[in-house]
């Protein structure tokens, strides 16, 4: 009886063995709760972070406004002191009404008598005729509604040859300077990482810029991004073969620019 139940004993026990041996099917297809921990993590943040910092800069800017415009709101007139609650973009508000009136004033003839009279007045001023001059002209570029400040993206080899530079068509270069150079000129804007509002100006040759196959906003993001920001690969429809960019030939991608004809 009992070598029968010791028989049985090392019978389980070999069956069983020893508690170390004892391993988990591994799965390789299946990923850990680690990794998909991290994976939901990362989503989060690639989902949320955008929309959170854009709504805290608009929240910044509002604040800003409103603390800069609301002490000159008249108490009577300010509707925070009837409210129990405040109201942000009510400084906004406030400035976007003024400007409009501002508009519509200075379209009347009253308004074009006192913009004339203010001109001429600032026009005799030694330092203040120059700025007041080029803020003028550069805000009447901007802002007119059939004007393009940035034409087309293209390339140009700067700061040396063999080197290729995101650049912004913005129009055709002065009389004296278009003179001064054989063929034709064009100028662009070459702006600076990340902050595109500094750059250079410079007068290339048509025939040496080359047109990339991307909107304005595509070449912006790609230049305030520093490149992270890819703009959609259209090569595969609109761009000739890829060809070495030196000797006068094309680079990848790209067209010269005065195989394209300018928007009127």
């Amino acid at each position: 009886m009992s070598m029968r139940s010791n028989r049985t004993g090392e019978a389980g026990a070999d069956a069983d063995g020893p508690p170390g041996d004892r391993t988990e099917p591994h799965h390789p297809g299946r990923a850990t709760l680690t990794q998909r921990l991290r994976n939901y993590l990362l989503a989060g943040i690639i989902v949320s972070a955008p929309i959170t910092i854009t709504l805290f800069i608009v929240w910044q800017v509002l604040s800003y406004v409103d603390k800069t415009v609301t002490p000159f709101i008249p108490a009577a007139y300010n509707p925070e002191n009837y409210l129990p609650f405040g109201l942000p973009g009510i400084g906004l508000l406030v400035i976007l009404g003024l400007l409009t009136l501002i508009g519509w004033l200075a379209a009347g003839l009253v308004g074009r008598t006192i913009m004339s009279t203010s001109e001429r007045l600032l026009d005799r001023t030694p330092i203040v005729r120059g700025i007041y001059g080029t803020l003028k002209q550069l805000f009447e570029t901007v802002l007119s509604q059939t004007s393009r400040t940035f034409r087309e993206v293209v390339l140009i080899e700067y700061p040396r040859r063999g080197i290729w530079s995101v650049a912004f068509v913005t129009g055709e270069p002065p009389s004296d300077v278009a003179r001064a150079h054989d063929g034709e000129l064009i100028s662009v804007f070459v702006p600076t990482t990340p902050i595109p509002a500094y750059g250079f100006l410079m007068f290339v040759a048509r025939s040496e810029a080359r047109r990339l196959d991307m909107t304005v906003e595509e070449g912006m993001k790609l230049v305030i991004s520093g490149g992270i920001v890819l703009p959609p690969d259209r090569s595969a429809r609109t761009a000739p073969p890829a060809t070495r960019s030196t000797g006068g030939q094309q680079a990848h991608g790209v067209v010269p620019l005065e195989q394209v004809k300018e928007d009127a």
